[in-house]
């Protein structure tokens, strides 16, 4: 390949892996689902329980975080079951968790972005430490079945067509199918 045209790849190829910014990995088979019994800042109760049968999109996430901003906007499109203005066949339910912030301050960033999905506070740590999540955003696919089966670490588009493929597979997949294929 000449110089020219391995500049031309370059260039065609950079704009799309730009926008690949996570790490999609298999929730650890030996590592069991936490359960849920959690509170937003509604006042909705969230329970592993109530849960079950729908796809869960858990945001682990903070206000301070440049790539957790970016993607809440798709997220909102996510938990109303818009995308690109047209009812969502992929809809699932998206909760996200604030890290160790103030409830004002959490309140403050949801009504300046226009955000109301539900958010619950993890004040001290302890759900980002169960859930075993480092970095942020890190968002964890759960199952209807209630088990989790994918981290992905990172920005996503979860209005974009790799993103709602990972949700339409979670419904129809098997979870022994599912924790095969990356």
């Amino acid at each position: 390949m000449t110089l020219g045209r391995a500049w031309v790849s370059v260039v065609l190829w950079a704009p799309l892996l730009a926008h690949a910014q996570f790490d999609k990995t298999p929730w650890p088979r030996s590592q069991a689902t936490p359960k849920m019994d959690v509170v937003d800042v509604q006042g909705q109760r969230w329970t592993s329980a109530d849960l079950k049968g729908r796809v869960v999109v858990l945001n682990f996430w903070a206000t301070w975080c440049g790539p957790c901003k970016e993607e809440m906007p798709s997220l909102q499109a996510l938990h109303k079951g818009r995308v690109d203005g047209q009812s969502d066949a992929t809809h699932a339910v998206v909760i996200g968790i604030n890290v160790k912030e103030t409830a004002s301050t959490v309140r403050r960033f949801m009504s300046a972005q226009h955000l109301d999905l539900p958010v619950v506070l993890d004040a001290q740590g302890d759900l980002t430490r169960q859930w075993g999540v480092r970095i942020y955003p890190t968002t964890v696919l759960i199952g209807p079945d209630g088990q989790a089966r994918w981290r992905v670490v990172g920005e996503v588009d979860w209005n974009g067509p790799i993103s709602r493929a990972w949700l339409h597979d979670l419904r129809v997949q098997p979870v022994s199918q599912a924790v095969r294929h990356p």
